[in-house]
């Protein structure tokens, strides 16, 4: 065999191989994510919530839905989001992610939760909440979030594939902060999870 090929061969076997243990992975989180959903034990959602979700529903795991993004680190100062249950939270802005999403070039705001912040192990932990031109058809009306972790680095990867339902998609009980107007998209973000199968 010539060598060139053989070399484009195995190039192409890694490639192929690298893609399926990322598919692998994300779906073993999307595995873990129900599991937790319906532990009777963790008790996330109750008897009664769980008759009205046949199953979830997601996007096709799809590697270019991880795009590679620029971070703009801009610390704000506290405000007060608003939330399902008709009250607030206390949020700061972080900074925001610049990418390109099929041809166009869009803006996330990243957030960090003040009140987690102060958990041990939550300390550089934030959120991407967002809404985008499947909300409300495809996929939760409200928006989808995203996680996030503070950084050094100028370029970052962000996995859309990844983009999960708040529990309040499931369940009225909780408390879940509302996308702000900033981080409402017209793009379409064809990734991640879907409203549950059985919900409307």
């Amino acid at each position: 065999m010539n060598a060139l090929f053989l070399a484009i061969g195995l190039i192409f076997s890694a490639t192929s191989y690298a893609q399926d243990q990322y598919i692998d992975s994300v779906q073993t989180l999307r595995d873990d994510h129900f599991r937790e959903l319906f532990d009777s034990e963790k008790q996330v959602l109750n008897d009664e919530e769980k008759q009205h979700i046949r199953s979830l529903d997601y996007f096709p795991i799809d590697i270019s839905k991880k795009v590679k993004a620029k971070l703009t680190v801009k610390n704000g100062r506290p405000f007060q989001l608003p939330t399902s249950s008709g009250s607030f939270k206390s949020y700061r802005k972080y900074g925001h992610i610049t990418f390109d999403w099929k041809g166009e070039t869009v803006q996330l705001n990243i957030y960090q939760d003040i009140q987690l912040s102060t958990r041990k192990g939550f300390e550089e932990y934030l959120i991407i909440p967002f809404k985008d031109a499947t909300s409300g058809k495809e996929t939760y009306g409200a928006g989808r979030y995203l996680d996030f972790r503070m950084t050094d680095h100028k370029t970052v990867e962000v996995d859309f594939n990844l983009a999960y339902n708040p529990y309040c998609a499931y369940s009225h009980r909780y408390n879940c902060p509302i996308p702000p107007e900033e981080n409402h998209l017209s793009v379409r973000i064809d990734a991640g999870e879907k409203t549950p199968v059985g919900q409307e």
